[in-house]
């Protein structure tokens, strides 16, 4: 299918921020844009502010005056829905009310010719539901932008169970002729984004409730060892309290209650106080204007040890943990299998302390001194680790370890699966549910994924570098310290694992 002409016109319903961002993409890449809101004046001022944009991408040479005045021409804002008459596209960003959005769509079928497209922005309804009383529902299709829309190339490209592929394929032509990155997905809760996305908060919230660390902790261990732009705290204050919180009620019940999507009391409770991030001055953080920002737990200096000890071998994740130990001068001898359960190996510190990666379970629970080390993205560049220790093991010994190869320590209380593991490992197990569930394909996923949110690697390439068995394995280790359903792998995942341990077999 071929994008809609530059020529043709685009109008755009909803003139907040998110529209006026839709409005520029459009007006950019050369349309005629009629802008409509339903609040009289708005349209005027939100066409104001789509200029003054545009002004400033001049000011910083990013495009010229005469391109500038020639987008401005182009922008109309109208008083009502007759004048977007002859639209070939009409995209909606209004407020996220199903009655709403299918009140302007219904009206828009009475201004619009049958030819005309059109697309809802929304990020958390059904596509399928907006359309159901449309006269024609099959050019419904669904738009999701990403905010800030003229910054952030992902656009989700929704089909609805009525849409016409045609009607897909001219939104997904018309995004990539934007210079987008458009992905295709099915109409399912959350799409791809909203869907995946939730452990990276969750998790977070619920190391947090669980008193193991500290939100500023919990956000430099994300960012500095997990590789993340931002951690969850600062992301969730930047976006809104409320809004993230309403996102994932939204899945949650969309998914009928799926213990995988369960919201969290804490980001409640700060709701319900009116505490929603940098929009409202506080949230998890202080942003009223010099505000101190709290620092990370981080431990102080500790002598590394003389030596360390290999024990079989370790999880392909930490696999380059012993040539790094060894570059920094501390010798690392090898002496046959490893001690304990499972298939991986294992450092042993001088006074016997058991040094591993996390497996999904308490450094208590093994019954022996052990200390547990958290995921990296990797081990060689990352600024930070997150340790965990049982009572009694030589935590100092293996801080000094780490210091020793460059890394800031956090050291937390003995929480199950510390803090990147379990979110990386959640992520790819939604990953693997999506696509095996054919919201999208593998590929759509993992762009979606880096697109959209930023992630350093796409959940599912993340997935096969760690393996999907040790992915399953640490999953079931979570599942049986948190019964109930939220860490259980996924059908499609444990088929994954099947399938390359097969391939390793044979």
């Amino acid at each position: 299918m071929t994008a809609i002409e530059p020529e043709r016109t685009v109008s755009v319903v909803g003139a907040g921020t998110m529209g006026q961002g839709i409005a520029q993409v459009a007006l950019v890449a050369g349309h005629p844009v009629r802008l409509y809101d339903a609040v009289p004046g708005r349209a005027a001022e939100a066409a104001a502010s789509v200029v003054a944009r545009l002004d400033r991408l001049v000011a910083k040479g990013r495009t010229t005056g005469a391109e500038r005045d020639a987008a401005a021409a182009r922008l109309r804002p109208v008083d009502g829905l007759a004048g977007l008459a002859g639209s070939a596209l009409v995209i909606e960003a209004v407020v996220e009310r199903l009655d709403v959005k299918q009140g302007l769509f219904t009206d828009l079928e009475a201004v619009v010719d049958d030819a005309c497209l059109l697309a809802t922005n929304t990020s958390s309804l059904p596509v399928t539901a907006v359309a159901g009383p449309l006269r024609r529902p099959g050019r419904l299709v669904g738009m999701h932008f990403f905010n800030p829309a003229p910054l952030l190339p992902l656009v989700e490209v929704v089909s609805g169970h009525a849409t016409d592929p045609a009607a897909a394929g001219a939104a997904y032509a018309t995004a990539a002729a934007w210079g987008k990155k458009p992905v295709r997905c099915a109409d399912t809760p959350g799409f791809v984004v909203n869907r995946v996305a939730r452990p990276f908060y969750a998790e977070a919230l619920r190391v947090l409730e669980e008193r193991a660390a500290d939100p500023a902790t919990i956000d430099a261990v994300l960012r500095e060892s997990g590789g993340f732009a931002m951690g969850p705290f600062e992301l969730t204050d930047l976006i809104g309290q409320d809004v993230n919180e309403a996102v994932t009620r939204s899945v949650y019940e969309a998914f009928f209650h799926s213990p995988k999507f369960t919201p969290s009391l804490a980001q409640r409770r700060l709701v319900e106080a009116g505490l929603l991030g940098r929009k409202s001055g506080r949230g998890w953080y202080d942003h009223a204007e010099g505000a101190a920002r709290p620092e990370p737990r981080t431990a102080g200096p500790e002598k590394a040890p003389a030596s360390v000890e290999l024990r079989g071998e370790l999880p392909p994740a930490a696999a380059a943990l012993p040539g790094l130990i060894a570059e920094a001068g501390i010798p690392v001898t090898r002496s046959g299998p490893a001690d304990g359960d499972g298939p991986y190996g294992h450092l042993v510190l001088p006074d016997g302390t058991r040094l591993a990666l996390t497996d999904g379970g308490a450094a208590s629970a093994t019954g022996r001194p052990t200390v547990l080390f958290d995921l990296a993205l990797d081990y060689r560049s990352c600024g930070r680790i997150a340790l965990a220790a049982s009572p009694g093991a030589g935590v100092r010994a293996a801080t000094g370890l780490f210091q020793a190869l460059g890394k800031r320590v956090s050291v937390l209380d003995d929480v199950p699966g510390l803090i990147v593991a379990r979110t990386v490992a959640l992520l790819v197990d939604l990953a693997e549910d999506a696509a095996g569930r054919g919201v999208a394909s593998r590929e759509d996923v993992d762009t979606a994924m880096r697109l959209g949110v930023n992630y350093p690697r796409g959940p599912l390439e993340w997935g096969d570098a760690l393996g999907p068995a040790w992915v399953g394995r640490f999953l079931r280790t979570m599942e049986s310290e948190y019964p109930g359903g939220r860490y259980a792998p996924s059908q499609p995942l444990r088929r994954r694992a099947a399938v390359k341990e097969s391939l390793l077999q044979s």
